[in-house]
């Protein structure tokens, strides 16, 4: 029952978020001798992907905020993972972080830990979406002998193949009891609150892979978290941020209820990019089947060695 309470971005955007038209500007004086200025829309922040993110400009005059367009709604999928594959493909970072506290804010600010008190024994994204990221998962992790995996804001499953062996499975998350019952953890697995404390305890360099399935939507300082992600990965190491367009509302953050699928690909694609550290991201739809199973997306991207 709780699946259904899982609610779509569009359902959000008129039930909870309180997007005003108002904008605000953050400056770089470092950048030029010319104050850079990003105007950034409570709705509307990108402005690439006609679905409703506005300009991300470096310049008031920039004329290049249409240069890549698509659809808000694809007439099929293989056009909509063609748009998903292109978005980051000229991403057009600008010249400083674009998001701000009042981004990641959300509808309710309560404590995590309140939220999360009660453990969750439910599946978050359908079936056919669980397949698809599980598959995907399966693809990756056999490019490493025995990887080394790190499954962050985890619960009591992480959709892991069961093909593949592990020399270490780590996982963190907001609930123990869900925690220790998922069975591919290798090791006693850590409670955090990463919006509390935005820190991983483990070592420098020590995983092949770090993931993160349909959660990324909470982070509220994802920047640190970020980093904190390219510091435990090896180099060469791959982070997985993977989502669809379900969440709890009240708990995913701002920027992200604003938002539509293909401004999420780009949001996360500027985590990865202004974490420093890591190769260009790259944005894959892996949705099994489009408009009759939850959508499934994945913003994938490898410590530079």
């Amino acid at each position: 029952a709780e699946y259904k309470f899982l609610m779509t971005t569009t359902t959000m955007m008129s039930r909870l978020v309180r997007a005003a038209s108002t904008s605000h500007t953050t400056t770089n004086k470092n950048i030029s001798n010319k104050t850079t200025k990003i105007n950034i829309d409570r709705r509307k922040v990108l402005g690439l992907f006609g679905v409703g993110l506005s300009s991300i400009s470096s310049s008031p005059n920039n004329n290049n905020n249409n240069k890549i367009a698509f659809a808000a709604k694809a007439s099929s999928g293989e056009q909509q993972k063609n748009a998903i594959s292109q978005v980051l493909k000229d991403p057009q970072w600008p010249p400083i972080y674009p998001f701000t506290t009042k981004d990641m804010g959300r509808y309710d600010e309560s404590a995590d830990s309140f939220f999360y008190e009660q453990p969750r024994l439910v599946k978050h994204i359908d079936d056919q979406a669980i397949d698809a990221l599980t598959k995907y998962y399966s693809e990756v992790f056999k490019t490493v002998e025995k990887p080394k995996v790190l499954d962050i804001c985890s619960s009591w499953i992480s959709h892991y193949p069961s093909d593949v062996e592990f020399s270490r499975c780590a996982g963190t998350g907001m609930n123990e009891d869900e925690l220790l019952k998922n069975p591919r953890f290798t090791e006693k697995p850590t409670v955090v609150d990463l919006n509390e404390t935005p820190k991983l305890p483990y070592d420098d360099n020590s995983f092949d892979f770090v993931t993160n399935a349909v959660s990324v939507d909470y982070l509220t300082k994802p920047l640190e978290v970020m980093q904190e992600v390219r510091r435990v990965l090896k180099p060469g190491g791959r982070a997985i941020m993977s989502f669809s367009n379900r969440c709890f509302p009240t708990k995913a953050v701002s920027i992200w209820t604003a938002t539509g699928d293909l401004d999420h690909i780009w949001i996360v694609g500027a985590y990865y990019h202004f974490a420093n550290g890591f190769d260009p991201p790259e944005g894959i739809d892996i949705s099994p089947n489009p408009g009759r199973s939850d959508p499934m997306y994945v913003v994938t991207a490898v410590k530079s060695v």
